[in-house]
């Protein structure tokens, strides 16, 4: 996943990965503007909107996404674009929610939640599968990270 921003930044911090957020994070104010930026989630906000569901970076708002009918399914680019949503929300959830877990950005530019334990979760790639076929279920998914 390509973010411009993401990419400035990247070109100023080197070739490793960076903690964005939460223990351990690099950057300063720069780091706290690319967790806020990866907060945003437009497209999944406004389709939850649409379908009455507050999206309110609460554990339980995974549960109401889960929920939703899969209209985006008949098209490609707004199936591509909600996954990285879905995505760069539950990673929101974790690193808020989640003892220990914390953004980091891959030298490649692409945003993962690396968990207290060290592990590391592409939790983009959790949102396309998501977004494509509803399994793992966003609820799911997170309880199961929030144990390791």
């Amino acid at each position: 996943m390509k973010i411009p921003f993401v990419d400035q930044w990247r070109k100023r911090h080197g070739n490793t990965p960076i903690v964005v957020s939460g223990p351990g994070a690099e950057g300063g104010d720069d780091a706290e503007g690319v967790a806020e930026l990866l907060a945003e989630c437009e497209l999944l906000r406004a389709q939850a909107e649409e379908a009455g569901v507050e999206l309110d970076d609460s554990v339980a708002s995974l549960a109401a996404l889960d929920q939703l009918v899969p209209r985006w399914r008949e098209d490609e680019d707004v199936l591509h674009w909600l996954g990285n949503d879905a995505g760069l929300y539950l990673g929101t959830i974790m690193v808020h929610h989640v003892t220990g877990a914390a953004w980091v950005i891959w030298p490649n530019g692409q945003p993962v939640v690396r968990l207290a334990s060290g592990r590391e979760i592409d939790v983009v790639e959790a949102g396309h599968e998501w977004a494509e076929s509803g399994a793992p279920e966003l609820s799911q998914f997170y309880a199961e990270a929030a144990e390791s």
